[in-house]
């Protein structure tokens, strides 16, 4: 996972795509976490994103790095159960102003199963990193 990781903190800003019955819709996000094994990312129970999510979990993340590499993170949404995800990123994030018991909104955290992940060069092939 690290290498996804790595990855990931080298753009700073990645995109997830998620699906809305036939339209696709992607976003921009930037925070994640890695720990105990698995690339952890945080949506708002409010959101849209998390409804699509809960509907179709098959979704994929991209990155692209200045050097032209980019990253294709491909699998399907797995909500965690561990309060203490939400509560590390929203720490670590600065996210405490949105997601508070004030605003009554959660951060739902997820980690992607039979997941691939590959760092493509712009004019190569693509290298797994899992």
């Amino acid at each position: 996972m690290s290498k996804i990781g790595d990855f990931l903190r080298e753009t700073g800003v990645f995109f997830l795509a998620t699906a809305d019955g036939k339209q696709p819709k992607l976003r921009p996000l930037g925070a994640f976490l890695e720990k105990d094994g698995k690339i952890i990312f945080g949506v708002g129970d409010f959101k849209d994103v998390y409804k699509q999510l809960k509907a179709d979990p098959l979704c994929e993340i991209a990155a692209c790095k200045k050097d032209g590499h980019w990253l294709r993170y491909t699998g399907k949404a797995v909500f965690e159960t561990d309060p203490s995800y939400a509560e590390e990123m929203i720490k670590a994030s600065g996210l405490e102003a949105i997601y508070n018991e004030t605003t009554g909104n959660k951060l739902m955290t997820f980690h992607l199963e039979e997941a691939a992940a590959v760092d493509i060069a712009v004019m190569g092939e693509g290298e797994s990193l899992l």
